[in-house]
């Protein structure tokens, strides 16, 4: 196992291990699921339903980060939102085996939400609303914030330093990006949150609907954030976000003031997500799962998006 491959000594016996090691006795059925950062698995039981086990990415979080994600899905799953916990065995939620960290869930089917029905979304908006009831009660102390520092100028970083950027256009990258990171700190400043415990990467594929209605997923980029940050990216016209917001003020009172930091939390997602990628390139499921970041016109694309970010953050 190196920094570059961390998974490369992560065989399906030791993924079927890992789960007996945890006191279940598995039947050999193993299904890997779609995950890039971590490693995630579906494995069979003998007479029982299935779980699922996710192996966390080395040296990506801290043993108390990761102690602070599950004991906010904890914390949640006791006030019955429905959010996937980790099972807690013998007292501990975080296991080990062979250097590898892991955690096992219950297996939680479901189908994607439709973004275009007003019930689906205001649903998730009364959800969400209740969900930040419960972050507020406290603060992450090892997670970090979703802010400039960490999304635009660490990312920006591993940019800088991965081959795939184009040495054409690196001095404009840097200059692009250290912009950005001064006009969105200088937004926040102008429009201070109230940061709280958030899912922080509440994408539609991370809720997962059955006819009970959603239950929320992959609490792995959880961080202080405000609370738009678990709003916009469920909601692709405005028409959707007013839905959200009419289900959210149900539970919980909205500052509508945050809705100027949706752009900025934008292009927080973009620039990191373009230095996530280039930071784990090493790993084969990245360059198998992203090859047009393989590309310097996909770079000289994303240098131009940003541009036009730049630009209606001025407007």
């Amino acid at each position: 196992m190196t920094s570059t491959t961390p998974y490369a000594q992560l065989t399906p016996a030791l993924v079927l291990d890992a789960v007996e090691a945890a006191g279940f006795r598995t039947d050999g059925r193993l299904l890997a699921l779609p995950s890039y950062e971590n490693r995630v698995y579906q494995v069979g039981l003998d007479a029982a339903a299935p779980l699922v086990v996710k192996f966390y990415r080395p040296a990506r979080w801290s043993d108390a980060a990761i102690a602070e994600e599950h004991a906010f899905a904890l914390e949640l799953a006791q006030a019955e939102l429905p959010a996937v916990a980790p099972l807690v065995i013998d007292g501990a939620s975080l296991r080990t085996l062979a250097g590898f960290r892991y955690a096992l869930y219950p297996r939680r089917g479901g189908r994607a939400p439709e973004l275009e029905s007003s019930e689906h979304l205001a649903w998730m908006g009364r959800l969400l609303a209740r969900i930040h009831l419960v972050g507020a009660r406290d603060r992450f102390a090892q997670r970090g914030a979703i802010d400039a520092q960490t999304f635009i100028r660490v990312a920006a970083r591993a940019s800088l330093q991965s081959d795939l950027l184009p040495p054409s256009i690196r001095d404009a990258y840097h200059a692009r990006t250290e912009t950005l990171a001064l006009m969105i700190e200088a937004r926040f400043a102008a429009h201070p949150p109230r940061l709280l415990r958030a899912h922080g990467d509440c994408h539609a594929g991370n809720v997962l609907w059955t006819d009970h209605g959603p239950h929320f997923v992959d609490l792995d980029d959880a961080r202080m954030a405000p609370a738009v940050q678990d709003l916009w990216m469920l909601a692709p016209t405005p028409r959707a976000l007013d839905a959200l917001l009419e289900g959210y003020a149900q539970f919980r009172d909205f500052d509508y003031t945050e809705l100027a930091l949706v752009e900025p939390l934008r292009i927080l997602r973009q620039v990191h997500w373009a230095g996530w990628v280039a930071a784990r390139w090493d790993d084969p499921a990245f360059p198998r799962g992203f090859p047009q970041v393989g590309e310097a016109r996909w770079w000289e694309q994303h240098l131009n998006d940003l541009g036009e970010a730049e630009a209606r953050l001025r407007d």
